[in-house]
């Protein structure tokens, strides 16, 4: 197909400009293998002394050809090679007028994060080009924070055993998406394969890169129905009348050469890069004009090459930079070269329907990804780069399904829920079937987490209950539990603590309690009605109340003559009896503190000592707010540890190897319990009757216990260590 291409496009190129004064002459060798592609290079470079050529073909051919070319100073074009092999520092004269594969796999990523896929398998051929491919396609997944779950190498000589048998390990994970990068022929063979495995149903999702989607016309109708629902990409070509105006006459000419075989070739994106790298070698050499043949090389001891007999070319360098510079509209739509490859241009977006394919969208490098391809005009849209499949039409899916896939395959999920003996309030398991470990409906705060979780939700989920620890063993931790993760279990609800060894083998979810370990340790006294009295101490009242009565009588000795004084003119007297006298001075301490508004005494020596009485009072009243404030506030449980004394944990918890190992305690010193009542009846006890003298516990847990018996216990100290109930 490309050699048809090369040949239709040097004879339009010169038939449309008849006046150029230079013609392109190909020397074309055809070669069976990689070897005789490299000896027929060298062949032409020797032979024919040739300025430039265009191949290799294949990738595995790039490495010796890409070196030949940069020690004779002569450009290798390649319109297949969509990856390199070589450092860009050694690449100053390989060509590549495809677009790059770090492009498309940018489109790819960006398709998978736009469906909301977190994990892709991948099946790629094992060569090197499939391999230096999932090296960007690695990358470009890496950089949206997509895993790769699996990578499958498949050999191009792969037989349809060895497919059916990949394919068998795939269906048993719990990943629905497949991306597919492989030749053409070995591409086909795994679709066939994979709708008789039964992988090409409802759930599944595949996607085909322009490796296969570039050659999908030709393919028969059979294969083509095992594909339908597969997601595609491929380089976009625009609409032109002149493409339209070549594929009629590369039809009639493909029907002609094909006749006796009774097929025609179809026409692809390689073929159109091939008829474009023709014509801007032809503009290239037209701009460089007519040359002096004695001035095409020069002398060989320059370069020093090992090939004594090569010569070192001064037309490649002219060459390869007239080349660099060449633009125009071909028939692959826009031709340029930026750093010695095409630039990129979009991808078509299709889905396999039937017998044939509908286009659903377009991804650039620029907008991401959109239904129509943006106008140069339209500055605002162009500038937005999107993400969203919304963007997209609508999709048929594996199974005939238009609702997308959610990238794992809808089984049920298998939940594991603990038995406890206590603190149900958590979580409480009941009617186990002894057969299966199921249980139906378990009750409990973790249970209510989880079921309101899956409301917000925006697809639903089918799964099943199975107890742990149906057989009420009192051995049993959350360790061995977590551990049965994916074995037995695909996740568990529960009161499970967020705690750092455990993640390095499960993932949790968003913490739903507070946070911290605490020590729980008993009141010493029960509340006083009377504590308001504590914060002096009795000496100190008895003289409070002294210096009242002291500073009455003084206050009344000076106030009496006041009493017995005439009443003069205009003013208002206050008649008081004998007996009212004397209790309103005695009383004026306390009342001059409650009524200061009002003018006790007229004396005013009075005066000065009830200052100095004011004075006084506000400091005692200052010392007694501070004590008080201490006794209600300040911790007063001056809890130490003893040589006979023991401490409380709850058992199945992390709680006993942070204490032995974390806080270096004893483990003879520990005593488990499994439920608030044993805990308060072991604190009851204390440790000189068998019981314990303080309870180290997570905070929901210890909020259980401060609920239940009030104001018996108190912490009196918190570990601020990232451990919370999780699901």
């Amino acid at each position: 197909m490309t050699s048809s291409c090369m040949a239709m496009a040097i004879s339009d190129f010169y038939s449309a400009h008849p006046n150029y004064t230079t013609r392109l002459r190909p020397h074309i060798r055809h070669a069976e293998s990689f070897l005789d592609a490299d000896f027929a290079v060298l062949e032409l470079l020797k032979h024919e002394q040739v300025h430039g050529v265009i191949g290799p073909q294949h990738s595995t051919e790039e490495k010796f050809v890409t070196e030949l070319g940069q020690k004779v100073h002569v450009p290798i074009i390649s319109f297949t090679a969509r990856t390199l092999v070589l450092p860009d520092t050694e690449n100053h004269y390989f060509v590549r007028t495809a677009i790059d594969d770090a492009v498309q796999t940018r489109a790819l990523a960006a398709i998978c994060k736009g469906f909301q896929w977190a994990e892709v398998v991948i099946l790629y051929e094992e060569t090197g080009y499939g391999c230096r491919f999932i090296s960007h396609l690695s990358k470009a997944l890496q950089d949206v924070e997509i895993g790769q779950v699996h990578l499958v190498a498949v050999p191009t000589s792969a037989k349809n055993s060895h497919l059916r048998k990949e394919l068998s390990m795939l269906n048993e994970k719990k990943t629905g998406v497949f991306l597919v990068h492989m030749n053409p022929s070995l591409g086909f063979r795994l679709f066939a394969l994979a709708q008789k495995v039964g992988m090409m149903s409802e759930g599944y999702s595949w996607i085909i890169t322009d490796s296969v989607s570039n050659f999908l016309n030709s393919m028969d109708s059979v294969t083509r129905v095992s594909m339908e629902g597969v997601v595609g990409i491929r380089p976009y070509v625009p609409y032109s009348d002149n493409l339209e105006k070549f594929k009629e006459r590369w039809t009639r000419n493909s029907m002609v050469q094909n006749k006796n075989r009774g097929q025609v070739v179809d026409l692809n994106a390689y073929g159109l890069w091939a008829y474009d790298t023709i014509t801007a070698l032809a503009i290239a050499v037209e701009k460089i004009g007519p040359v002096n043949s004695s001035s095409l090389y020069a002398k060989i001891a320059k370069n020093g090459t090992k090939h004594g007999d090569l010569r070192i070319s001064t037309f490649g360098p002219r060459l390869l930079r007239e080349l660099s510079s060449t633009k125009f509209r071909g028939l692959s739509g826009d031709f340029e070269l930026v750093d010695g490859k095409l630039k990129p241009s979009a991808f078509e977006i299709f889905n396999v329907i039937g017998t044939g394919e509908r286009r659903v969208g377009f991804w650039t490098t620029d907008g991401g990804i959109r239904r129509q391809i943006i106008n140069s005009s339209d500055h605002d849209q162009a500038k937005t780069y999107s993400t969203s499949t919304a963007e997209l039409k609508n999709i048929v899916w594996p199974g005939d399904l238009t609702s997308q896939p959610k990238g794992w395959l809808p089984s049920i999920l298998r939940i594991g829920v603990p038995w406890k003996s206590g603190y149900k309030e958590f979580v409480s398991v009941t009617d186990i079937d002894p057969a299966t470990n199921r249980t139906h409906n378990p009750t409990g705060f973790a249970i209510d987490i989880f079921n309101e979780t899956l409301k917000f939700l925006p697809f639903k989920i089918k799964y099943e209950f199975y107890c742990y620890n149906e057989t009420n063993n009192d051995k049993w931790t959350y360790d061995d539990m977590l551990h049965g993760i994916p074995r037995d279990f695909d996740m568990v609800v529960g009161d499970t603590t967020i705690w750092a060894p455990r993640a390095s083998y499960v993932d949790f979810s968003l913490p739903y309690s507070e946070s911290g370990v605490v020590l729980v340790v008993r009141n010493k006294k029960a509340f006083d009605m009377w504590i308001f009295t504590k914060p002096l101490r009795w000496d100190l009242w008895l003289a409070i109340g002294l210096a009242c009565i002291f500073m009455g009588i003084v206050i009344w000795i000076l106030e009496r003559p006041v009493t017995n004084n005439p009443i003069t003119p205009g003013e208002e007297s206050v008649v008081k009896t004998e007996t009212e006298q004397p209790g309103m001075n005695y009383l004026a301490p306390i009342t001059v503190l409650a009524f200061p508004e009002r003018n006790m005494v007229t004396n005013k020596w009075s005066l000065f000592v009830l200052v100095c009485w004011l004075f006084m009072a506000f400091i005692l009243m200052q010392s007694f707010t501070a004590n008080l404030s201490a006794i209600l506030t300040v911790d007063q449980l001056k809890f130490a540890f003893s040589e006979d004394y023991y401490l409380g944990y709850q058992e199945f918890s992390f709680i006993e190897k942070f204490l032995t190992e974390d806080l270096n305690i004893n483990k003879s010193r520990l005593k488990g319990y499994s439920s608030v009542e044993g805990f308060h009846d072991a604190m009851s006890r204390g440790s000189k009757n068998g019981g314990i003298d303080a309870i180290f516990d997570e905070i929901p847990y210890v909020k259980l216990l401060m609920n239940r018996y009030d104001s018996q216990y108190k912490w009196s100290g918190q570990f601020t260590e990232q451990m919370v109930l999780a699901l």
